[in-house]
């Protein structure tokens, strides 16, 4: 298994679908929850609309990572404009990190 991180990008003229699909989309998150470690929207800053969102994944594969992001709901709504995946691992400086 490898950490992979999910980096996303919403499109803002689909700002609606966070309001009609958003219990979906934590439906997901928690059916999931063995492989999407930890989630969330990211903000340009405080009190600002979301404008992404983050996920950090433990999978076998990049391939398992792509469903798991392409089959969510904000992404099958047309939240997400474009997402990024890579790998992630952490600075040895910060000993077992557990999510």
């Amino acid at each position: 298994m490898a950490r992979w991180i999910a980096l996303f990008d919403d499109n803002s003229e689909a700002a609606w679908v966070r309001r009609d699909h958003d219990q979906d989309h934590f439906a997901y998150l928690d059916a999931h929850k063995d492989r999407i470690l930890i989630g969330g929207g990211l903000r340009p800053a405080p009190g600002q609309w979301f404008e992404g969102g983050l996920w950090v994944m433990e999978v076998d594969s990049r391939e398992e990572a792509v469903r798991l992001v392409e089959d969510d709901p904000y992404f099958v709504h047309g939240l997400r404009r474009n997402y990024r995946l890579a790998l992630w691992g952490k600075a040895p400086c910060y000993g077992a990190v557990t999510l």
